[in-house]
């Protein structure tokens, strides 16, 4: 029997994993990925699974981190982005960082040499035509103006919109080690994934207005109300934000002694993390930015141990837009206006690469079981999967314009009572009660798993 392909608009993350769940079904797919043909803002390659911001897929912690407990389900689901993560993982700690080139290289080979992929470049700028009638539309935040607009009027929503930044990439080779050290905070993982840059109080308080005063992206009059997404802010906004605002997140002092000057207590630390497996390339933590290229230049440079920095890229910015994903998709991702249509990723209102890629898992699963009229079976929403496709389909507040694009965490999990005693008797308290929560609800979220993907759901 001749089994008509899944047709996957969009190469990245979610499109990759997608392709991969169809094909492990036996189902055939075909990726349509614009790029050479067309490039885009943020994309440097053609290559698939491209990683334009970070190089981190944030903690791996599986026992006590809602994301790395989704990077444990990931990979008990035979997932292909969890595995090439896997084999180009560099240091960084308790977090899965790649080598950003090593890893989408090995996306695309796998899915390449896969029998039941095609892979066709070019652009899809309107709704793809009737004859796909199985569709997955995983564009993420650079779907084209034309295919935009014709989910829009599909859609009769208003597609919110936010700016997702990119942090710069600096080479190792210019960065100095007279004042500079390795160390992870607290000593996590190996102990030195992490290469740290203290600033003493006039030095950041010096960082901190040139920040404020330097030049930066002039926004188009349509852009300029478009808000940032909170966990993704440009450096100079935190700034914005008050004096302190740094100094509390990316560029916290604690936990880390400068092997240097140990008797003596930094104000504040600027960390970079390996960004490829040869350990050449470096980005800065938490520096995401809308400077101009000239300022970031001249204003990175003043970081001690940066004054020489070399840039094998400088930050930018991009905007970002979504889908009121519970108004206008049902419980299995598809376009309630036109069926045939399914959306996975960023486009969704997931945010994250591996919640994108999560997003792509689960509708390769339903595309595929559509296509072999099959059930589907949807994951436990107390496991991370479900939690992450219950946020997208239901997870808002009821009559009210609240959904916003999310990152996993505990928040989105069905609540569980937390133990007042450890095994030993021991009254908990604090952070030590809520630990022993956390590791509660991720048990149950494998265990649950372990159920779905004996039930068949989870596939092969």
């Amino acid at each position: 029997m001749t089994i008509k392909p899944i047709h996957i608009v969009g190469g990245g993350l979610a499109g990759s994993e997608a392709a991969w769940q169809c094909a492990k079904q036996g189902v055939p797919a075909i990726i349509h990925e614009m790029r050479p043909v067309r490039g885009t803002d943020a994309h440097l390659t053609d290559k698939l699974a491209e990683l334009v911001c970070s190089n981190s897929f944030r903690s791996d912690d599986h026992e006590n981190n809602a994301v790395g407990l989704l990077h444990e389900e990931m990979r008990r689901c035979g997932s292909l982005i969890m595995q090439c993560a896997d084999q180009h993982k560099v240091p960084a700690g308790g977090a899965l960082a790649v080598d950003r080139e090593g890893f989408s290289a090995a996306v695309s080979a796998a899915l390449h040499d896969h029998p039941l992929v095609q892979i066709e470049r070019g652009e899809v700028d309107a709704l793809p035509p009737p004859a796909w009638d199985n569709v997955i539309i995983a564009t993420g935040p650079l779907t084209s103006p034309g295919l935009s607009r014709a989910i829009l009027d599909l859609t009769g929503e208003d597609a919110l919109a936010f700016f997702d930044a990119i942090a710069p990439i600096v080479h190792r080779d210019s960065i100095d080690f007279d004042t500079a050290w390795f160390q992870s905070r607290y000593d996590k993982g190996d102990g030195a994934d992490y290469i740290n840059c203290p600033m003493d109080k006039a030095q950041y308080e010096d960082f901190i207005r040139a920040l404020n005063q330097g030049e930066k992206t002039v926004f188009k009059e349509w852009e300029k109300d478009t808000p940032y997404f909170e966990s993704c802010l440009p450096v100079e906004v935190m700034a914005e934000r008050g004096p302190e605002t740094l100094r509390y997140g990316p560029l916290k002092p604690v936990g880390l002694t400068n092997e240097h000057k140990p008797e003596e207590k930094a104000y504040a630390i600027v960390q970079l993390r390996q960004d490829n497996a040869l350990a050449t390339l470096y980005n800065m933590v938490g520096f995401q930015t809308k400077l101009k290229y000239g300022a970031q230049q001249e204003i990175f440079r003043t970081i001690p141990g940066l004054q020489n920095a070399e840039f094998a890229r400088l930050g930018g910015i991009h905007r970002n837009t979504f889908l009121n994903a519970p108004v206008v998709l049902d419980e299995s991702l598809r376009l309630k206006a036109q069926p045939r249509l399914r959306f996975a990723g960023q486009i969704t209102g997931v945010e994250g690469y591996v919640e994108s890629a999560a997003c792509g898992l689960l509708t390769g699963r339903f595309a595929a079981a559509e296509r072999l009229q099959q059930q589907k079976q949807f994951p436990p929403v107390s496991t991370a999967l479900g939690a992450l496709l219950s946020h997208l389909t239901g997870g808002h507040i009821a009559g009210k314009n609240s959904f916003q694009p999310m990152n996993i965490n505990f928040g989105l999990f069905p609540p569980i009572e937390a133990p007042n005693k450890d095994e030993n008797g021991k009254r908990l308290r604090g952070k030590e009660k809520t630990r022993a929560k956390r590791r509660l609800i991720t048990a149950r979220a494998l265990d649950d798993l372990a159920n779905w993907t004996l039930s068949g759901a989870a596939g092969s």
